[in-house]
């Protein structure tokens, strides 16, 4: 073929057109889709061909030209056959835990940013710490994985942009703290409206409660603060929205304790129903605002603040308010005691002679707060009884809090947990409020609360991990390519060990296994003074990995409420805080009811013992019996949202859906 492109019909122009056709071919091997190292074979062959005579005697076979005949055309270029395409690899078990990583990171991210653009930043903030700590908490090594690497960079920028512009915009993604509808309430002014006073006064007559309500001035001044005012209405609509999550519980508490049901709604004036809520200025905690030193039958260990626990600090809130009402014998005065402390009210009924908490706040015997407590809480539960005529009939209060609770003895950590019921880490976390650390106490026995209907499943797969090492072994799901290699590799354990610890020879297939026991090494207990001084360039995500825990951790140890930016010189806690001194332990329960104790005293508590009231004290006074407040048994059996073992979870479910604040409060 190349010498019949190469010659010209005519021979005297053999060499002219020789070296052109080179050239042209040289160009049409340039165009073509060869490899270049056929291209330049192909070239090498042609040069001698095209661009040398023939040698004499040489036969030259060239066919007669035909008469007038046309140039030939230039062949068509030699198309070559495409390579067939590599058969497919399959991606080895680490690829496919890497992927499937990223998909979880992804989809949490997704959520959110949804979260973010509708502003709500608690929210978006929880969702982007989930997709930062899955890839800090997979066990693979981020920086030795480039597609997970450039996932953690993409992730982390993408928060970082969102939180500067939120940033420019207020707080970041820490909403200004909400307040309670007491501290809302603090600067009321009583203008008091007669036809408000005519008007919850007519009200009063059909409303059913199990506390002596009263109408007067100072309380119709907060009924107008917080069904009038926009400020007022929209703490207390938050306040009772949030009461659903724990409502039924603390019903069944108060029944269980002998104590009016009506007394849930300290908690509007405490905390607005926040479990987690904590006074600075104090350091009162919880949903009932206990001071951390005080004996109320709660527990405060370096592991655990019982404070927190929604079910253990109400329980501990009915005994006390009726430990109160025993020595003072007046629910006003209880209330007011439980927020100014019970000597203090003590000596203020001693002085005047009255144990009336009405009298007291006209003679100005009590300090503002506590004088405003009392009404304030009175006008919460007039509204919560009356919502439709106070304009908070579209309350709907958020879905309770299901749990099963498993009593254990031995210490756990919260992962293996996350684990073996198969949710997040953050969602175990969120159900313990009272754990300080990612182990329950290896020398107490601790209520482990759990999703709804995992109790079960919790039992069983923890049975596979022997007792001592539940606080550092982890647990496994086998998916479709995991080998023991593989597994071995992500956790960073010998893949003998993981042999063993799975009665497996280290060439076995775990083809067909549902899931594989981890035996990792257990973390020693971190010493007081394992701080870091953040360099130049140092993030929170960027510490958290150094040290190998998670960004939600790392936050909370160093009370940094968001963002990832850290100035240089600070310094960090990158292990569990210090241990705090033990203030009660579960042998002191017993005498709770008779502590002597305040809760939120703006000065040193006294003790009640002696409870010597005024000569008009004695004569008004007939403390009441405690069981007359005593609800009936329906409504402890019907209030079990919070319970300790919890039914199925379908009777749960349909038992438990969102309610209205007029439905709670008819029942």
């Amino acid at each position: 073929m190349l010498q019949g492109i190469a010659y010209h019909r005519h021979n005297a122009s053999r060499p002219i057109t020789a070296g052109l056709t080179t050239v042209l071919l040289v160009a049409r091997l340039m165009r073509m889709r060869f490899d270049r190292p056929l291209a330049l074979a192909c070239l090498l062959a042609a040069i001698p061909l095209a661009g040398c005579p023939s040698q004499p005697g040489e036969a030259v076979n060239v066919a007669p030209p035909p008469e007038a005949m046309a140039p030939a055309p230039p062949p068509a270029p030699v198309q070559q056959a495409p390579a067939a395409p590599a058969p497919p690899t399959s991606p080895t078990a680490r690829e496919q835990r890497v992927r499937a990583i990223i998909e979880q990171v992804e989809a949490a991210y997704a959520r959110g940013d949804a979260d973010y653009r509708k502003g709500r930043l608690v929210e978006a903030k929880t969702e982007f710490d989930r997709a930062v700590d899955l890839m800090l908490s997979s066990g693979i090594d981020i920086k030795s994985n480039p597609l997970l690497q450039d996932e953690f960079d993409k992730i982390v920028d993408q928060v970082n942009a969102l939180e500067m512009d939120a940033l420019k915009q207020g707080n970041g993604f820490v909403p200004k703290e909400e307040q309670t509808p007491a501290e809302a309430a603090s600067d009321v002014t009583f203008a008091v409206d007669p036809n408000l006073v005519a008007k919850a006064t007519a009200d009063l007559a059909t409303t059913k409660s199990d506390l002596p309500l009263v109408i007067n001035d100072y309380v119709a001044g907060f009924i107008n603060f917080f069904a009038y005012t926009q400020k007022g209405h929209n703490t207390l609509l938050h306040s009772f929205q949030r009461s659903g999550l724990y409502r039924g519980m603390i019903q069944r508490v108060l029944a269980e304790e002998g104590v009016p049901q009506d007394l849930i709604y300290l908690a509007v004036a405490e905390s607005g129903f926040q479990p987690r809520a904590v006074n600075r200025r104090s350091r009162a905690g919880g949903m009932w605002q206990f001071m951390p030193t005080g004996v109320y039958g709660l527990d405060h260990s370096p592991y655990v603040d019982e404070r927190f626990d929604p079910e253990k600090s109400t329980r501990a809130y009915a005994r006390y308010m009726k430990y109160l009402y025993d020595q003072l014998g007046d629910w006003y005065l209880a209330m007011a005691a439980y927020d100014h402390g019970a000597g203090n009210m003590q000596r203020a009924v001693e002085r005047t002679g009255y144990a009336d908490f009405w009298e007291l706040y006209r003679r100005h015997e009590l300090p503002t707060e506590t004088q405003n407590y009392v009404p304030e809480i009175i006008a919460a539960i007039i509204i919560a009884n009356n919502p439709h005529q106070y304009g908070f009939d579209d309350v709907t209060l958020d879905p309770p809090v299901l749990t099963d609770t498993v009593s254990i003895n031995y210490s756990i950590d919260i992962r293996l947990v996350s684990d073996l019921v198969g949710v997040p880490v953050d969602e175990i976390e969120a159900l313990n409020p009272s754990l300080l650390r990612m182990t329950t106490p290896p020398d107490a026995a601790f209520d482990l609360h759990l999703p709804a209907g995992t109790a079960t499943l919790f039992d069983q797969r923890v049975a596979l991990i022997p007792e001592a090492h539940r606080n550092s072994w982890r647990y496994h799901a086998v998916a479709s390519g995991d080998t023991l290699d593989s597994v071995a590799q992500e956790f960073r354990v010998p893949v003998a060990e993981l042999a063993a610890a799975n009665q497996l020879h280290p060439s076995d297939s775990i083809a067909g296994m549902d899931a594989l026991v981890v035996p990792l090494a257990p973390v020693a207990e971190p010493s007081r003074s394992r701080l870091y001084v953040a360099r130049r360039g140092d993030t929170l995500v960027t510490i958290a990995d150094r040290f190998g825990v998670s960004l939600t951790e790392l936050r909370r140890w160093n009370s940094i409420p968001a963002g990832i930016h850290v100035e240089p010189g600070r310094r960090i806690r990158v292990a569990e805080p210090a241990p705090v001194t033990r203030t009660s332990s579960r042998h002191h329960r017993t005498s709770s009811t008779t502590a002597a104790t305040t809760v939120r005293s703006k000065s040193p508590s006294h003790s009640p013992s002696s409870t010597a009231q005024g000569a008009k004290a004695q004569a008004s006074r007939t403390p009441p019996s405690a069981s007359a407040h005593k609800p009936a048994s329906s409504r402890s059996k019907r209030a079990r949202s919070h319970s300790a073992k919890s039914s199925s979870p379908a009777k749960s479910a349909a038992a438990h859906k969102p309610g209205s604040l007029a439905k709670a409060a008819a029942q």
